[in-house]
């Protein structure tokens, strides 16, 4: 017997409430109808309906089983499409999480380009400082900063970033440039915690690793306010290249301790299905891995 057409009879008869009337909608015979739900209600052990001479109920076990095979026949249907539609055509909700400044500044352009470009596709954008588990938070596509520990996704270089300290080049002519780490004690500091947790900075040169322990005046929680702080004037902070791109680029920023910064971290675009990936995700992929190797505030390979 074939489960899944049997299912099928079986709702037919349900909402018509008549074998007859089931048998017209199907363009099955009257018997043929009959014989598929006697064969269902054999396969399953229970009675379906409670028949009259003019009346056709479910019972109790045939509605609980109407609630399930109507979610089983819709969920083939939406693989059905998915498999014939979707893997060769964009369409439908991609999920895409980025860090919040990295979202905002670098992402979003491109979710509003790939969005324009195909007009089958919703976007839910989802920024945030924290490392996603995008199997478990249902997402489809993350852009992940810093060195990858899961070897079950599938991951796309498009360039690096790194720590920097700067200041406003206001700041640095009333209170002078700091040449070496040790210096900093001297100065102002703002702590933008989310691309600097430790009041411990760490740096590296040419003679090894040191680290510096600051005493920050301003703590903020957001990247956006370090900024806004130190290119008022207030004092140096510590941010990761790509938030302040812009900045650096237009001197209201001014890039210091240059021979003293730490490792690049790589930023990759990571997904679960690899190249078998439905036409969603492949086609945001491509356009971001392009877009964000162009990107001049990304340091390329």
């Amino acid at each position: 017997m074939d489960k899944l057409e049997a299912m099928r009879v079986f709702i037919e008869v349900a909402e018509c409430k008549s074998f007859v009337a089931a048998s017209r909608k199907l363009e099955l015979s009257a018997p043929a109808v009959t014989r598929s739900i006697a064969q269902l209600e054999h396969t399953l052990g229970v009675r379906l309906f409670n028949r009259t001479t003019r009346h056709v109920r479910l019972t109790d076990s045939g509605a609980r089983f109407y609630e399930d095979a109507r979610r089983i026949l819709e969920d083939v249907a939406q693989a059905v499409t998915s498999a014939s539609g979707s893997y060769a055509e964009p369409k439908g909700v991609l999920s895409v999480t980025a860090p919040v400044l990295f979202g905002q500044i670098h992402i979003a352009p491109i979710l509003t380009e790939y969005l324009q470009l195909n007009p089958s596709v919703t976007v839910r954008a989802v920024f945030y400082d924290r490392i996603s588990n995008i199997l478990d938070e249902g997402l489809d596509v993350a852009i992940r900063i810093g060195h990858l520990k899961d070897s079950s996704i599938y991951a796309t270089s498009v360039g690096s970033v790194q720590r920097v300290v700067c200041a406003s080049p206001d700041y640095l002519k009333k209170h002078g440039t700091p040449r070496h780490p040790s210096e900093l004690s001297g100065h102002e500091i703002i702590q933008a915690s989310t691309a600097e947790s430790s009041t411990t900075w760490l740096f590296e040169s040419s003679i090894g690793k040191e680290s510096v322990k600051v005493s920050p005046r301003l703590h903020c929680s957001q990247n956006g306010a370090a900024i806004t702080a130190a290119r008022e004037g207030f004092g140096i902070t510590r941010l990761m290249s790509y938030q302040i791109g812009e900045e650096l680029k237009n001197g209201s920023l001014t890039h210091i301790l240059r021979d003293y910064e730490t490792k690049v971290l790589p930023v990759s675009i990571i997904h679960l299905e690899g190249r078998q990936a439905n036409a969603k995700i492949r086609s945001f992929v491509d356009l971001a891995t392009a877009r964000l190797r162009a990107n001049p505030y990304i340091d390329h390979y």
